[in-house]
């Protein structure tokens, strides 16, 4: 049955785990240490200092092969179901593995976890006591999910937060500029068992795109107010670097490699490329009016881009630059998602509370179906080929992909 998650406990080992060089990792809790790979073992690690003095068994793994499904450009979008509830989702996402999860903003101040199915399997409120975390702010403060990311197997999803509510902080705007004053905020990771948010990073203000590297090391967020975006490493959640990208940053797209980031810039028309290790930019320019979300074929080959002031949406070679075709899908093209194969892209449109599937080959329009109104976020879930969208006005829309008749 559903559950939901009260603020994270106090700390459950007693045990001293050192992080780097003696001294406990930065926004972490200090009982919790994650893995090397993707800050995934935290609990694991705690778990085993606390039962220690029993015998442990370990479960028996089986591996389970998915069926091959059609090509995504050959199928049709089919209502599955709409979810509702106690939600405002700005965006979904998926973890890959069966899970997705709605950031709801400040309106209910949570995070929503589903199943497959749509089944609410965990309510998260952003309540955080920050202190926890080895920042000098006393009492709990709120945050304002937004947008998110899974860690690549499944275990941890990276949340921003569009605000801080609490003493020092105030609710930011999407109008604002780095002289403004805006306060910084913070990102949450969330362990994807337990429900519970284990560690914290400072960012920038008003974040909103999170990504996290294929190679799991990293996480970065956009940060809209102060025109920068926040590099993090995964395993202490230190911040790395800050990067200035431009003029309200958004989308991040991750080639398969983990070197570079792309961030479309939508106070602008170019998309930034990001050298991770060194921060290092260089430009795409002239993609077209206001970029606000980016994703990458499988091959990192092309970029695809919602063109949220021209109602577009933009092919790029990532090699060259250059636009290599464009098309209208409806009135302010918001997020988009790219299917596993790459065949297909899928755009929701936010005044004609559409969406549109477009085959990634020439851009031309596969389907278009109605949605709920304002559809915001969109997600393509790998275990299932189920496409995801938020709706604003308060409802998640699950799409089947079937075959045509």
């Amino acid at each position: 049955m559903p559950w939901s998650v009260p603020r994270r406990n106090a700390m459950h080992a007693t045990a001293v785990i050192l992080c780097l060089a003696g001294s406990a990792c930065v926004g972490t809790r200090s009982g919790d240490v994650a893995s090397g790979d993707s800050g995934a073992g935290a609990d694991a690690a705690d778990l085993s200092a606390i039962e220690g003095s029993g015998s442990t068994t370990v479960p028996e793994t089986t591996t389970t092969t998915r069926a091959p499904r059609p090509p995504a450009d050959t199928l049709v979008p089919t209502k599955l179901r709409t979810v509702s509830g106690d939600i405002s989702p700005k965006s979904v996402v998926a973890s890959g593995t069966g899970v997705v999860t709605a950031q709801n903003m400040m309106y209910t101040h949570t995070v929503t976890a589903y199943d497959a199915d749509g089944e609410l399997i965990a309510t998260i409120p952003d309540t955080v006591t920050l202190s926890d975390f080895g920042i000098d702010k006393v009492g709990q403060y709120q945050g304002s999910p937004v947008e998110a990311a899974f860690t690549p197997d499944g275990t941890k999803v990276y949340v921003s937060n569009y605000s801080m509510f609490g003493p020092g902080f105030r609710e930011g705007s999407d109008k604002c500029s780095p002289s403004d004053g805006t306060p910084p905020s913070y990102l949450y990771r969330i362990d994807a068992t337990s429900w519970e948010i284990d560690q914290v990073i400072p960012t920038g203000a008003v974040p909103k795109y999170v990504a996290v590297t294929p190679d799991a090391s990293t996480v970065m967020a956009t940060n809209w107010c102060t025109y920068d975006m926040t590099i993090a490493d995964t395993r202490t959640g230190q911040v790395i670097r800050t990067v200035d990208i431009g003029r309200y940053p958004r989308g991040i797209a991750v080639t398969s490699d983990s070197v570079t980031a792309f961030v479309a810039v939508m106070g602008s028309t170019d998309i930034a490329r990001v050298d991770i290790a060194t921060g290092a930019l260089s430009w795409i320019r002239g993609v077209g009016q206001g970029p606000r979300h980016i994703v990458l074929s499988p091959d990192d080959r092309y970029l695809y881009a919602t063109l949220n002031a021209e109602g577009k949406v933009a092919k790029i070679d990532t090699s060259t630059g250059a636009v290599v075709a464009k098309v209208s899908t409806g009135q302010q093209p918001r997020s988009m998602a790219i299917s596993e194969d790459g065949t297909a892209v899928y755009v929701v449109n936010y005044q004609s509370s559409t969406m549109t599937k477009l085959a990634t080959a020439d851009l031309s329009e596969l389907a278009e179906v109605p949605t709920g109104y304002h559809p915001i976020g969109i997600a393509y879930d790998n275990s299932t080929g189920r496409v995801w969208v938020a709706n604003y006005g308060g409802t998640i829309d699950i799409w089947d992909e079937t075959p045509a008749t």
